[in-house]
């Protein structure tokens, strides 16, 4: 008997945008006005005056335009993106050129090149300042939006380990060439590939030639995948009345169509089931909505997807909520989950080397989806996680949010609330300490906490709602301002502070009461963002905690809306 033949399909979806037609470059730096773009970190605010410095030496009449008149490039500050509206300014201005900066992070580096991509589109020169750790990061990004030939201007070295002497040295000596270079050169536009059809095969093999070929074009996560044949993913088509064609998002870096073909194409090679297929277009949907920055997935501290589902479905199709939640071991906790990293390799375009526009710098494992236990928030009288995200009781619930690590085993005892309260402050609020710079910057954070429904039961016992959980936690758990800040600076937030963020409305009164470096503050923003789900075997008194990335992959719950004979499809037969 003759081994099985496959005929695949494409994992990835067409791209959404158009390649930036060349603009031609600056003539004479003499006559020219510039400006800064910036998201005010990794020392932006050390290098620029010594990159006026020292090319207004060589060109005398060159003028420069701050930073600050354009704003933060990097994401919405208060709701609002200065990207839109952009180009528009930059010509309001007079700009001739513009000098972006800084990319040496995994979010950063893919912000700035958006920025000159921006500047690019209303036909200003860019020149983009990239660390070298970074460059072929910033290169692929820019691909996506339209530009093969980004005016890269390198910063060598890590910046944040750099004397102040040696980064000015660095400035003066290595970047602005690179920057004088890259504003005056000849700027070329590769020719626009063709991409298959949704339903076009692209391979044909056995299952070993599929998977060398799958994983040569850097299409898997390294283990061997389902083949997405066309008979395949027809089956999973079958548990959804959308149109295989409709688009469920465009995201950064690759900007292409997230499509429900091509979500059933990466359900079929990441092991799931047809039926999961509801589930799958939630998560997609979820990690398409603008808010949950998937884009920048790749950031160096390795944050991951973590996929929560609640409802009915949990049994119906058989996720483990009990013991050894988040091993491997159930297909659809595994799958499902599985799907969640190779939709962000596949369609967003989140790869490591040689890609290099997933940049963690160590990176975390796959998570297996969590699953909420239903039957203890119904015996403990609690609000479950899905209510929380603003769902009815009865609803099937997807929900979608980055995580970047764990804790250790949280074992908290004793039969008042108060005990196990003070552990879990000592604990998950510890760990969460140390990024606590990251969500106040932003306003945001939404930590994780599983715990056991043992644990929980006591909790509810003495009297405590989950809301009255969340107030302790948030209000107990807190960081010396010292301490806070220097975090922000080794991360690269070398613009942080307090008093700045109170006056944009990003912190409220309690963060500036004092001058003292030595008082503490709090870590979360709001009592209600410390997300509390019910899972884990109900027989140990353990729970375990999650930081949340704080600037991207924020909770984005969907509705798993499933087919009018779901029950009978389900049925066994």
């Amino acid at each position: 008997m003759g081994e099985a033949h496959y005929d695949i399909v494409w994992p990835l979806g067409r791209t959404a945008i158009k390649a930036i037609e060349a603009k031609p470059r600056i003539a004479d730096l003499s006559k020219a006005t510039i400006a800064h773009l910036s998201h005010y970190g990794f020392r932006h605010d050390e290098m620029i005056p010594v990159i006026e410095e020292t090319m207004s030496a060589q060109f005398p009449g060159i003028k420069f335009i701050a930073p600050q008149v354009f704003g933060n490039i990097h994401g919405p500050r208060h709701g609002k993106d200065v990207l839109p509206t952009l180009g528009e300014k930059l010509h309001e201005h007079g700009v001739s050129a513009v000098i972006t900066g800084i990319g040496s992070c995994g979010t950063c580096t893919p912000a700035v090149a958006r920025a000159s991509a921006v500047a690019e589109r209303a036909g200003i020169p860019a020149t983009t300042i990239v660390a070298t750790s970074f460059l072929r990061q910033a290169v692929v990004n820019a691909r996506g939006e339209g530009m093969a030939d980004l005016g890269i201007s390198e910063f060598p070295g890590v910046i944040m380990t750099q004397s102040d002497e040696e980064l000015r040295a660095n400035v003066a000596n290595v970047l602005v060439p690179n920057i004088i270079r890259e504003l005056t050169k000849t700027v070329t536009v590769e020719e626009e590939l063709s991409e298959p059809a949704a339903r076009d095969v692209i391979f044909s093999g056995d299952y070993d030639a599929v998977q060398d070929f799958l994983y040569a074009n850097h299409w898997t996560d390294g283990l061997p995948v389902t083949p997405p044949t066309i008979e395949r993913v027809e089956a999973f088509l079958r548990y959804t009345t959308r149109d295989p064609g409709e688009v469920l998002g465009v995201i950064q870096p690759a900007n292409r169509e997230a499509t429900i073909w091509a979500t059933a194409v990466n359900g079929v090679m990441s092991g799931c089931r047809p039926e999961y297929m509801p589930i799958l277009i939630g998560i997609v949907e979820a990690m398409s909505e603008p808010n949950f920055y998937a884009r920048d997935f790749g950031a160096t501290p390795g944050l991951e997807p973590m996929v929560i589902v609640s409802g009915p479905i949990v049994k119906q199709l058989g996720f483990n909520y009990g013991t050894a939640v988040m091993r491997v071991g159930r297909q659809s906790n595994t799958s499902i989950g599985r799907f969640a990293r190779m939709f962000l390799r596949n369609i967003v375009g989140l790869r490591f080397t040689p890609d290099e526009s997933d940049k963690a710098t160590i990176g975390l494992g796959m998570n297996v989806a969590a699953a909420e236990n239903e039957d203890a928030v119904t015996d403990i009288g609690w609000t479950s996680f899905a209510q929380d995200q603003g769902f009815a009781r009865e609803d099937n619930v997807v929900t979608v949010q980055s995580v970047m690590c764990s804790s250790i085993p949280i074992y908290s005892a004793g039969d008042t609330a108060k005990e196990h309260a003070d552990r879990l402050v000592e604990i998950f609020g510890g760990m969460c300490a140390g990024w606590a710079h990251t969500g106040i910057k932003k306003a945001k954070n939404f930590p994780l906490l599983l715990m056991s429904p043992g644990v929980a039961k006591i909790i509810a016992r003495d009297g405590w709602s989950k809301q009255d959980l969340q107030n302790y936690i948030w209000e107990n758990t807190r960081i010396k301002v010292s301490t806070l800040y220097r975090h922000a600076w080794e991360l690269g937030y070398t613009s942080f502070d307090l008093k700045e963020l109170h006056a944009e409305g990003m912190v409220s009164d309690a963060y500036v009461q004092s001058e003292d470096p030595e008082r503490e503050v709090r870590v979360f923003v709001k009592p209600e963002a410390i997300g509390i789900v019910l899972a884990g075997d109900p027989g140990r008194n353990q729970s375990r905690g999650y930081v949340q990335n704080q600037s991207h992959g924020y909770p984005t719950a969907k509705k798993i809306v499933l087919p009018d004979n779901w029950e009978a499809m389900i049925a066994p037969a």
